[in-house]
């Protein structure tokens, strides 16, 4: 099992602007400490293709370079900043952490970084005849590349910059996130847990539970990102627990809140609720590591800004319910994983509080159907989303979640819309909606 905190810094350090441009520039230095080795014992003035001019000459090729990138780089900055705001205002402000993920714009900003600080350290060691004569010819050569390799670069930033701030390709980008997080969340387990129901005794949680449990509470603030669940198992099988973890990742922790119970109540000392809270990794924000509902309230996010009076584009939310209907046909075929987690003895260790059906499609539904009642094709589309969801599953409370969604679509259309025709219209679909839900419970 992944280590979750190495995870947490390798997302904090992916998410930066300073992280990959300072390993790139530091790489930079290095190469230009290996050039001017390599210049200061072999001499390459003679060799066809390597720089041969004057000492300067070569002050001047790199102070261009130097200068030339220096201005690159800042420009480049500064469409970055205007594709973040323009994210932030079309996409929502919870979009702006996957720009800044963006490994391309990192590597063209540190590409331009690395070249200029190349550019620098050989100029400094180019000497002319009233010193030591010394021309790094092989370095000035490389440096050259490297301009050239930069223009390439630039011209790909260009490309980039324009195509990440594109509604499909934000879209995919978030879609990705919530396929890769039900594939790693489902069936996700803390602990040890068959596919197969277990024997009722093994789920009984204790009858003194309540009274002889003890809380362990939050001591800051902060959204809960992860739980280490290995580390949890852990805890509880040294010290003989049942522990009982109150929240999940996604929810706001507040000071003072229940993070867990812990059962026997007289075991739990300052060590092991040092131990416990050191398990659950609290931040400023939400993120999609152990949190499915994430990325779909992200997907939510565009298609309610799209369908607001000042931006009216309903064909972008027709996306974002095409995008959220995959997810949850993809999740209709997971298993959801069970609140009680066994040890390899079959002996409860950790009752936790997975996501329920219902609760990931309320967050995918709920708000996009009570801003989009007086529109017809966003209306509509919800429902054959749904007819598409229940073909992929049997299982009959999903069947009743999926009905309970479609009944609310359609009442609120219903009051919603003005025109009549329009309204047969949704009530046609809706009906097709209901025998594809009865059918799909006969099978």
């Amino acid at each position: 099992m992944r280590n979750v905190k190495l995870n947490k810094l390798w997302d904090a350090l992916h998410s930066s602007y300073w992280f990959l441009p300072g390993m790139m520039t530091l790489l930079g230095v290095g190469l230009a400490m290996t050039m001017l080795t390599l210049d200061s014992k072999v001499g390459f003035e003679d060799v066809g293709w390597i720089y041969a001019g004057g000492p300067d000459g070569a002050r001047e090729v790199l102070s261009a370079i130097a200068s030339s990138m220096m201005s690159v780089a800042a420009t480049a900055f500064s469409i970055t900043i205007v594709a973040l705001q323009l994210a932030s205002r079309n996409f929502g402000p919870r979009l702006l952490r996957n720009f800044m993920r963006d490994t391309g714009n990192q590597i063209v900003l540190g590409t331009f970084l690395t070249t200029f600080i190349y550019s620098l350290l050989i100029l400094r060691t180019i000497y002319g005849e009233d010193y030591n004569l010394f021309i790094p010819h092989l370095s000035v050569t490389v440096g050259i590349l490297l301009a050239i390799f930069s223009i390439g670069v630039l011209i790909y930033f260009i490309h980039h910059a324009s195509t990440i701030i594109q509604a499909s390709h934000v879209l995919e980008s978030v879609s990705n996130d919530l396929y890769k997080c039900i594939d790693r969340l489902f069936p996700e387990k803390i602990g040890y847990a068959t596919k197969y129901p277990l024997p009722h005794y093994l789920r009984e949680i204790p009858v003194d539970f309540d009274l002889q449990s003890y809380p362990i509470q939050s001591h800051k603030n902060g959204y809960l990102q992860l739980i280490d669940d290995d580390r949890l198992m852990k805890i509880a099988c040294d010290h003989n627990i049942l522990i009982n973890i109150k929240s999940r990742p996604g929810k706001f922790i507040i000071k003072g809140n229940q993070l867990v119970r812990v059962w026997p109540g007289e075991k739990v000392n300052h060590k092991l609720t040092k131990k416990i809270r050191k398990v659950f990794l609290l931040g400023k924000e939400r993120t999609q590591e152990q949190d499915v509902c994430f990325p779909i309230l992200q997907l939510v996010e565009i298609a309610l800004r799209a369908i607001s009076p000042s931006v009216n584009d309903p064909f972008t939310a027709i996306y974002c319910i095409d995008r959220l209907c995959g997810g949850i046909c993809q999740l209709v075929q997971r298993e959801f994983p069970s609140a009680y987690r066994y040890d390899e003895d079959n002996k409860l260790r950790v009752i936790a509080e997975p996501v329920s059906f219902e609760e990931v499609v309320n967050d995918a539904f709920d708000q996009i159907r009570q801003n989009s009642r007086s529109q017809k094709a966003v209306t509509i589309h919800l429902l054959n989303a749904i007819a598409i969801i229940a073909t992929f599953t049997q299982n009959p409370q999903y069947q009743s979640v999926l009905r309970h969604h479609a009944d609310m679509i359609n009442n609120g259309s219903q009051e919603s819309l003005p025109e009549a025709q329009d309204r047969k219209d949704v009530q046609k679909t809706y009906n097709q909606v209901i025998q594809a839900l009865a059918k799909d419970l006969c099978l």
